[in-house]
């Protein structure tokens, strides 16, 4: 590393450390290795893809502007995760922001270049870094075939759905990602329904509405995040229409996400909700307790950080909303940890999760499932473990076993004796039936949310 690259940096922590808190910038930025400048590009070295991660979510606006007040104007960003510190091994990860212009999302000119577009794509969300489960599983799915296939399949529009935080951003840079990565020349573009607005605003003041059209016909990938930000903009939702018709009649691949299903949306043009519900809408719901574990370990070992089960079941257990809420937690945890010097136990999770969530008061257990689900359907609880085997009591039995499944920590088998000494296949068929149900029937998905909530509040 050059004296130079040294001092250039060193004025970049000083606008850092100028504009965030001082726990924010020493948990973050003051960890930073500069490993090199050249050729336009500045490589910085963290200590995991989960901090790369962070700062791309959370500050790359601001690193951004200081890169480029200090290295210049078309300076971009790749950072060197360092995975074994002994050996000095690591890889390399782009930044999904470029740092010669505004990042992430600027407004693209309309008579851009056909081999100059950038598809504004977020390069750390891959379908490797999404991590898969029952809530999303039928969303990613579609979303491999879509990124093999694009315009193809019957999944076109594909539309996901599900509330903030859920991954719906995530899983669509995936897609466009891999579309983009298994044919280079493909024109994929992501963009937020509030920029396609923008910019369809200033192609109008500018009587370049003709450009604008000509510019989003020629995308093979187009990806419109946030889709319900068109609610009751009449000239945006026209303009929209025109693209889609054409992109779909074109075999020209679609990409969708809103927080709430088509039949939803509010103030939007109905042959528009009629054109979403053409393909696939996919539902992202709230990450169940598996999910929440599953992801949990992966942002650990992509950190580095080492949490004991205890921690990891607890916070499984309490954060319960959103990825982005288990991401949150982790980095607090880690901040705390780094500014107090204390190991992450226990006591320390408490803590920094009582901040975040209310803290459910005791674990699930499964005589908790059986008894709020007797209540609900309105039966007693002796007869979820009996033997009976009528419609409404195998339906509250299946439901009961699917949510110990998700809420609980007890094994199958486990389950399976509480309910009357069943067998695992026996449970792994309730589950089944259960997952099948969620994915078409609206008001098992409303009895199950509604369950959930009450068992976990």
């Amino acid at each position: 590393m050059t004296q130079n690259l040294q001092q250039q940096w060193a004025q970049c922590q000083t606008i850092l450390a100028d504009n965030l808190t001082s726990s924010a910038y020493q948990t973050w930025f003051a960890p930073i290795v500069p490993l090199q400048y050249a050729d336009g590009i500045l490589v910085l070295q963290v200590k995991s893809q989960f901090v790369a991660e962070y700062i791309e979510e959370n500050y790359i606006p601001l690193l951004s502007a200081a890169i480029i007040r200090v290295f210049g104007q078309g300076t971009r960003l790749e950072y060197r995760v360092l995975i074994d510190s002994a050996s000095g091994a690591g890889t390399m990860l782009p930044s999904g922001a470029s740092q010669s212009a505004a990042p992430a999302q600027q407004i693209i000119a309309p008579a851009v270049a056909a081999n100059s577009l950038d598809p504004q794509l977020n390069a750390l969300y891959t379908f490797d870094s999404f991590i898969a489960g029952e809530p999303n599983k039928l969303a990613r799915a579609a979303g491999v075939a879509v990124a093999k296939q694009p315009g193809y399949t019957a999944f076109n529009p594909l539309f996901i759905y599900g509330g903030s935080g859920v991954g719906k951003t995530h899983l669509a840079n995936a897609i466009g990602n891999q579309a983009k990565r298994l044919n280079p020349q493909a024109r994929v573009l992501y963009v937020s329904a509030n920029t396609f607005k923008l910019q369809f605003q200033d192609a109008r003041n500018a009587n370049r509405i003709p450009d604008f059209l000509n510019f989003y016909q020629s995308v093979d990938v187009l990806i419109v995040d946030d889709i319900q930000y068109f609610a009751g903009l009449k000239g945006t939702q026209d303009t929209f229409f025109h693209i889609f018709n054409y992109l779909q009649q074109s075999r020209k691949q679609l990409i969708l996400t809103s927080d709430r299903p088509p039949v939803e949306l509010k103030d939007i043009e109905e042959r528009l909700l009629t054109r979403f519900k053409w393909g696939l809408s996919a539902e992202i719901s709230r990450p169940d307790y598996q999910l929440r574990r599953s992801i949990l370990l992966s942002k650990m070992h992509q950190s580095g950080i080492s949490l004991s089960d205890d921690v990891v079941d607890f916070i499984a257990q309490n954060v319960r909303d959103s990825v982005r809420d288990l991401e949150g937690t982790l980095a607090s945890l880690l901040a705390h940890s780094t500014l107090t010097e204390k190991e992450i136990d226990l006591g320390l999770a408490e803590q920094v999760v009582s901040h975040i969530v209310a803290i459910q008061p005791h674990p699930v257990t499964v005589a908790d499932v059986i008894g709020t689900v007797a209540e609900h359907y309105n039966i007693p609880e002796k007869a979820i473990t009996s033997q009976n085997r009528s419609k409404e009591i195998s339906l509250a039995r299946h439901v009961a076993v699917y949510l110990c499944k998700q809420l609980t920590k007890s094994s199958l088998s486990e389950i399976g004796f509480k309910m009357g000494k069943r067998t695992h296949a026996t449970m792994l068929h309730s589950i089944a039936y259960v997952r099948d149900q969620l994915e078409f029937d609206p008001v098992m998905r409303q009895h199950v949310a509604q369950l959930e909530s009450a068992l976990t509040k």
